[in-house]
């Protein structure tokens, strides 16, 4: 199992910048897939960003440029940087860990954190 606890939303006026983090209750080198994942209301959940445990990422094409995520081994943490912030951007955002034992995948979520970007 694992645990995950994201902070570092708030608001921020669009072209601002924000910085979330997903600190896990494990080593992220035994999780085999991490992710942020962004839930705006009315709309579905949407990968933001997801990195392999091997450091291979994939970004949605609506942030790319704009968001980096990276990782601190040490800390147990996976960041999510945010520039030149755009209303749409505004939601929930969810930190994610897959699990892979036995060939069956574990989805692991934290509790979320709001980002709101005003225009």
């Amino acid at each position: 199992q694992v645990q995950l606890v994201e902070s570092g939303g708030g608001l921020v006026q669009a072209g601002g910048s924000l910085r979330l983090s997903c600190a896990a209750s494990r080593s992220i080198f035994s999780i085999n897939n991490m992710g942020w994942y962004r839930q705006a209301p009315g709309k579905q959940r949407e990968l933001v960003v997801g990195i392999t445990a091997a450091g291979t990422t994939n970004y949605a094409d609506s942030v790319k440029g704009r968001f980096t995520i990276s990782r601190d081994v040490a800390k147990n943490t996976v960041y999510l940087q945010m520039n030149s912030l755009k209303p749409e951007d505004t939601g929930v955002y969810y930190c994610k860990a897959e699990l892979v034992v036995s060939l069956s995948d574990y989805d692991y979520w934290g509790q979320g954190t709001q980002v709101t970007v005003s225009s």
